[in-house]
């Protein structure tokens, strides 16, 4: 088994690109880490420098305490797993799960017998003999994993090894991986852009976006309290609601968060009404996830919004209504590119940000706290085209076709607890780290 250390680690292509930017993150002996991010952020990049394939431009990556920034990948104890699974079409099944073995100069009984238990613990002993032509896809992956496996190697590193297989081969295949792995207790990196994939299987998810780690923590942590903007709208289905809200505090009675039409009231007692208290005058976005939010008949009394719905979504097992409540919406891109939705009067939360310089007096490169170790943050002051702004529609949960359609209003109770706060650079507003 290995530890792994990544230390202030950049890479940076001859043609400019920055690929990772100066990423501390440290793997457990025996943890199942994933990092999680859409395609093109760098997370292949950072496996590739662990795995040796890559050299970093600066910063170090260390195995078990040791910098092996020169180590050569054949002295790095590990075993990779790839998309393509990378087998040797001319050999059978047996050949391809041994080939390690046999390259190692393992006598022929004992790699016989290693070939034997890894291929009945994976489901594929009846088809040794099968060349990779006459396998499904899933047994192929399967076949990969066993060549991997069969080394018994300290560290395995898994680049998108199931998003080429259709979404029922997945779901057999994320439990054989997660539970072979820890039942091995082999340190494992895994890569994925598929969400569902992170938040079921780590033990850890380190979440990426344009070489820049954005968060750290197990699946709970970092979708119950994300570090900033961008994991909030990337973790779940569907998306984070996230509001632009005005800070108005009332000493010793409450602060509140109006929402364009409408506000919310989060009470004195709050342990976050202090912190959200420093941005009284100013604005912020306001986060609400569709399961803080509980449909209602008129004239409830609590934390209500009124909404009219705009459409509605049917999923089988619940329906989604998106309700116009007169607010704006800040939607995060992916990739931080520019999105144009063509309605008038609507500008970018670049916008915003200046808009909120001016109000606070904070230059956009200013420090608004300390993030976490590990985690390195860029205010959307100098990430032009991070978000945009659009009039809110905000989602919530319903039953299977509910008696209601586009058009009808509809009133909702407001979780306040469930509430997240973030600032203008995107950063989470709380009163502690976790």
């Amino acid at each position: 088994m290995t530890t792994v250390a990544l230390k202030d680690v950049t890479k940076v292509f001859q043609d400019g690109t920055v690929a990772v930017d100066t990423i501390n993150l440290d793997v457990n002996d025996g943890e199942f880490m994933v990092l999680l991010g859409p395609s093109g952020c760098g997370k292949s990049t950072v496996l590739r420098m662990v795995a040796g394939l890559e050299d970093p431009t600066s910063g170090a990556v260390m195995l078990d305490g040791e910098v092996a920034n020169d180590l050569p990948p054949r002295d790095r104890k590990i075993a990779m797993v790839f998309q393509d699974f990378a087998l040797y079409p001319h050999m059978t099944v047996g050949d391809n799960i041994g080939f390690p073995l046999r390259l190692a100069g393992v006598d022929q009984a004992p790699r016989g017998e290693r070939i034997q238990d890894v291929a009945s613990a994976l489901g594929i002993a009846d088809v040794l003999g099968r060349k990779p032509s006459q396998l499904s896809g899933g047994q192929r992956q399967r076949v990969a994993m066993g060549r991997a496996i069969v080394r018994r190697p300290g560290l395995f590193l898994m680049d998108e090894p199931l998003s080429n297989l259709d979404s029922g081969l997945r779901a057999e295949l994320r439990a054989e991986i997660s539970g072979l792995t820890r039942e091995l207790g082999v340190t494992t990196i895994y890569v994925t852009h598929d969400q569902a994939e992170a938040l079921t299987m780590a033990d850890r998810v380190a979440i990426m976006r344009k070489g820049v780690l954005q968060d750290v923590g197990t699946p709970t942590q970092v979708y119950g309290r994300p570090a900033t903007l961008y994991v909030a709208a990337f973790l779940g289905s569907p998306r984070m609601n996230l509001l632009e809200a005005s800070v108005y505090v009332h000493l010793d009675r409450y602060v509140a968060l109006s929402l364009g039409e409408q506000s919310l009231y989060l009470p004195w007692d709050d342990i976050r009404s202090r912190a959200v208290a420093h941005y009284h005058g100013e604005r912020i976005v306001v986060g609400l996830r569709a399961e803080g939010l509980t449909p209602i008949a008129p004239g409830t009394a609590g934390h209500v919004l009124q909404g009219r719905i705009r459409y509605l979504e049917h999923h089988g097992h619940e329906s989604l209504a998106f309700l116009d409540i007169g607010a704006t919406a800040i939607v995060v891109d992916e990739m931080g590119t520019p999105v144009e939705t063509g309605e008038p009067g609507q500008r970018g939360l670049r916008r915003f940000g200046q808009v909120m310089q001016r109000l606070t007096g904070r230059a956009g490169d200013a420090p608004i706290s300390a993030p976490p170790s590990g985690v390195h943050r860029t205010s959307v002051l100098t990430d032009p085209g991070r978000h945009h702004r659009r009039p809110a529609e905000l989602a919530v949960r319903l039953a299977p076709y509910p008696a209601v359609s586009a058009g009808h209003p509809l009133a909702v109770q407001v979780r306040m607890d469930a509430l997240h706060f973030f600032d203008e650079r995107g950063d989470r507003i709380d009163v502690g780290w976790r």
